[in-house]
Order: C-alpha cells, then sequence, then structure tokens
C-alpha cells in the first residue's frame, strides 16, 4: 500500500478496460525510461506487496509473472515466493544498491483512491512511500512508480484490501506486465523516439 510522494514531476493515468491502453502504457513507460536516462543504468523492478491480502497482492503476483517471462538484463524484487513487503523493505532496497551500481528503480504497488478510479493504474515520476496508506512509516523508494488503485480509500483500509476482489488485482497484474513487455521490446530495439499521445495530470 501506498500514497503518492507529492511532487511536481508527471504522472499518467490508464484504464485497465481499455483494450488500447496497453500498448499506450507500454510507450509511456518508455518514454519515462528514457527521459530519465534510465535505459543507462541496471533497471530493477520493486514489486511491493504481500499475498496475505487480496489487494496487496497486486505487487507480488506482477513480479511472479516478469519473473516467468526470463527478460534479460532486468531484474526483479518480489514474487509470490520472495515477496517484498513493510518488514523487508528496507533490506531489500540496500540488497538492490548493494547489488546492482546505480540501479535505476521501478517500483511497483497496490493502493487505494477514489471509487470511479478502481481499475485504473497510474505511472509516475519520483518515488512512493510504500505502508503510507495503512499508516506505516516506510522512505520512500523509487525512480518511476507504478501503482493499480485496487479498492477506494476510507474507513478501515486494510480490511478494504483484504477483500478486494481477486480478479480485479488479477486484470490489473496482465495490462501492467503486457505493457513492461511492450516497453522491454521497444529498449531492446533501436528506435529512440517513442513520446506518449495522452497524458492526464493526478
Amino acid at each position: 500500500m501506498n500514497l503518492l510522494k507529492k511532487s511536481n514531476k508527471k504522472s499518467f493515468l490508464f484504464d485497465i478496460n481499455d483494450t488500447y491502453n496497453t500498448k499506450e502504457f507500454g510507450s509511456v513507460l518508455y518514454y519515462l525510461i528514457l527521459k530519465n536516462s534510465g535505459y543507462l543504468q541496471p533497471i530493477v523492478f520493486l514489486c511491493i506487496g504481500t499475498d496475505r491480502a487480496t489487494g496487496d497482492a497486486l505487487g507480488p503476483i506482477i513480479g511472479y509473472k516478469l519473473d516467468k517471462l526470463n527478460l534479460t538484463s532486468v531484474y526483479i524484487y518480489g514474487t509470490l515466493n520472495e515477496p517484498v513487503h513493510a518488514k523487508n523493505i528496507e533490506a531489500t532496497v540496500e540488497t538492490i544498491k548493494r547489488t546492482h551500481k546505480n540501479p535505476f528503480i521501478i517500483a511497483i504497488d497496490a493502493c487505494l483512491g477514489k471509487i470511479d478510479h478502481i481499475g485504473n493504474v497510474t505511472l509516475g515520476e519520483g518515488s512512493i512511500k510504500p505502508g503510507a496508506g495503512v499508516n506505516k512509516t516506510l522512505p520512500p523508494v523509487g525512480d518511476l512508480y507504478i501503482t493499480g488503485i485496487v479498492n477506494f480509500s476510507g474507513f478501515m483500509d486494510t480490511l478494504i484490501l483484504q477483500n478486494t476482489r481477486l480478479n480485479t488485482v488479477m486484470n490489473m497484474s496482465d495490462f501492467i506486465c503486457e505493457g513492461i513487455a511492450i516497453t522491454y521490446k521497444k529498449l531492446n530495439s533501436n528506435t529512440y523516439n517513442t513520446k506518449p499521445m495522452t497524458e492526464m495530470q493526478i
């Protein structure tokens, strides 16, 4: 769980039910990596969450799926087998920094939001604060962030996460992983001129 760290940097909102948005998401992620020179650094996907709560399992499910893709020169932390959560995220980030020289970290997490934004994915520049949405104080992490709005924010957020529909989480994980696969293909081509076509400030 997280709240987006306040900043003036750009963020983009995607409705996962619009099939065209998968390609658009992949193009925007590619653009942001190029804009921030992330392609010159080891790219690390830090997939945050736990499978003990359905809504918070988005990160580990994405990590599991990305790991199965066997993407070369891309590093995955946080899977169903080895989740990254509030208790071990600080140690995991230290491990990433020790293992990879100047890593470019893309943080992925679930979040709660407005009821009419459920099923949307946010992609943006900057870091997120894991655990902020359930009143846990952890340091911000990430050069870019990807968050999936899995349910609405309100009273008893932890209970809301536990009662989130698995279907929502799985559809969102498919959307994000397919978008990342598009980004990966672009990064491994010689085409470095893609720009996002639409954007929404949040």
